[in-house]
């Protein structure tokens, strides 16, 4: 597990932060004293009027969106957080000495859940703004990432998880194909740790150096996670959690992607893994690693663009997920984004932000893109007319604003292998909540709730965040983390890598 004492010492630096030289050479460990401080509410915050860092919160006055069928949405309703739990949900609620949270004017609703991205990108937000999937595979990881160090890793991984939770998103999978040491690993899961956001780490191959599976099928990847579970992933009453970013079948021989499984089924890690990407999707890998290691309910799928219809029954027909980052599919060359396609046999996507080097970092991006682009290409089959004898069946088919919200939290939660705890307002389960304002120029006066934030809100709406019970933003405001100490140092390892690739 990781430990938060860590984060305890303090680096002080001359008005502008820690230079270039004491940046690179303090070591992962070090940087997080200066960026974060543990995870309790500072006195810095205590002119916001912020709640101390107790174990009960009453939050009172909101209209809160359980997204639990069986609670539904409450106008004005209060929700009870204990001992970073949910303990009630109900339209009134005595505080009985809980700190009361008073959220007349916002939206209370689960965070949003991430289900792929590649957070070590953090330090190179951008820099392919017009790329293509090739352009992305030879600029970022043939190009920086054999170059960059587990410092920077850390800073990468921090910064995207920070500003992951500064927009809502409370549960994120970092798909880490950054490793060519174990050293690299570390960092990003410290970084993670520092951060605290509620994480799966998935253990990955670094693309840019010698691929471990043409020389050693074992070490160090993906042998390595067994070191990874035993050091950092012993309990399963964590913030973080452990699994395998598995390169094959279609960047890795599909031997190698059948010992990938394996390690992750040995070690008891999900599987996340990036099929159906081009034209290498379809050349049946899916299948022919399906017959060799067997599909399970234990992995993610994600883009599965140009899949075959029956890899996609064998997908649905063993109870796998699968992850959509659809504006990157329709940018860069994946292929059409299979929103229907999942739909069509049951399956219910999660969404995932996948790269900061030319996608914004929040979810509300994702969540619009996914409701445009399955409504475009249906209307696109049945234009309007009228009258339309037609529509109902049309209307049936069209995903809701509610389904795209539970993409985002309930399906992420699924996903990511978290679904008991997370991903609902459901008494007993993980307190990841958010409160979203409605009193915003961009949303105000709300008429459904679920439309706002779906088709009406952005990060500003972000109020507040709590992550197991505990406030990570209050009242727009990061809490524990020096946010402009952050950024210098970000741009100044940025700086040092450019130099360093050129």
């Amino acid at each position: 597990m990781i430990d938060d004492s860590r984060t305890e010492g303090s680096i002080e630096t001359n008005q502008g932060g820690v230079s270039r030289r004491q940046l690179l050479g303090m070591g992962a460990l070090g940087l997080a004293g200066a960026l974060c401080s543990p995870p309790t509410l500072r006195s810095a915050f205590a002119a916001d009027s912020a709640p101390g860092p107790g174990h009960r919160f009453l939050l009172k006055g909101g209209t809160v969106l359980t997204l639990d069928r069986s609670l539904g949405t409450l106008e004005q309703g209060a929700v009870l957080i204990e001992a970073g739990k949910i303990k009630t949900v109900a339209a009134d609620i005595q505080p009985n000495g809980a700190q009361v949270i008073d959220c007349s004017g916002m939206i209370v609703m689960p965070g949003f859940v991430d289900t792929h991205r590649h957070m070590w990108q953090g330090l190179l937000r951008n820099i392919g703004p017009d790329d293509l999937l090739l352009d992305y595979l030879n600029k970022i990881l043939f190009g920086f990432a054999p170059k960059l160090t587990p410092d920077e890793v850390y800073l990468g991984d921090l910064l995207a998880a920070v500003s992951a939770m500064n927009s809502g998103i409370t549960t994120i999978l970092d798909w880490s194909h950054i490793n060519a040491t174990p050293a690299h690993s570390d960092a990003a899961i410290h970084a993670l740790g520092d951060a605290g956001i509620r994480a799966v780490y998935g253990y990955g191959p670094n693309f840019g150096v010698t691929p471990a599976w043409y020389d050693n099928l074992d070490k160090p990847y993906p042998g390595d996670i067994r070191r990874l579970r035993k050091q950092y992933f012993s309990s399963p009453d964590q913030l973080l959690t452990l699994a395998l970013a598995a390169a094959g079948p279609e960047f890795a021989p599909v031997p190698a992607a059948e010992i990938e499984w394996k390690t992750a089924r040995e070690v008891g890690a999900r599987i996340s893994v990036h099929v159906g990407v081009g034209q290498g999707g379809k050349r049946g890998l899916l299948g022919q690693l399906a017959d060799r290691a067997g599909l399970k309910d234990d992995t993610t799928y994600i883009h599965a663009c140009t899949l075959s219809d029956p890899e996609w029954d064998r997908i649905r027909d063993t109870g796998g997920t699968v992850s959509l980052a659809i504006p990157i599919e329709m940018q860069m060359g994946h292929g059409m984004p299979p929103i229907q396609r999942a739909l069509d046999r049951g399956v219910r996507p999660s969404l995932s932000v996948d790269v900061e080097t030319n996608q914004p970092t929040d979810m509300f991006t994702q969540m619009r893109a996914c409701f445009a682009l399955q409504r475009a290409l249906l209307n696109e089959q049945h234009l309007f007319g009228s009258p339309d004898p037609e529509m109902e069946k049309l209307r049936a088919r069209l995903v809701t604003v509610r389904d795209v919200l539970e993409f985002a939290t309930i399906e992420g939660a699924r996903a990511n292998g978290l679904a008991p705890k997370i991903g609902t307002l459901t008494p007993g389960k993980e307190a990841d909540l958010i409160l979203l304002r409605t009193e915003q120029i961009n949303v105000a006066p709300v008429n459904d709730p679920i439309g706002a934030v779906v088709l009406g809100m952005d990060s500003s709406n972000v109020d507040s965040v709590f992550i197991a019970g505990r406030l990570v933003k209050w009242h727009g405001r990061l809490v524990g983390v020096n946010v402009e100490r952050l950024q210098r140092q970000a741009a100044q390892a940025r700086e040092a890598l450019l130099a360093r690739a050129r």
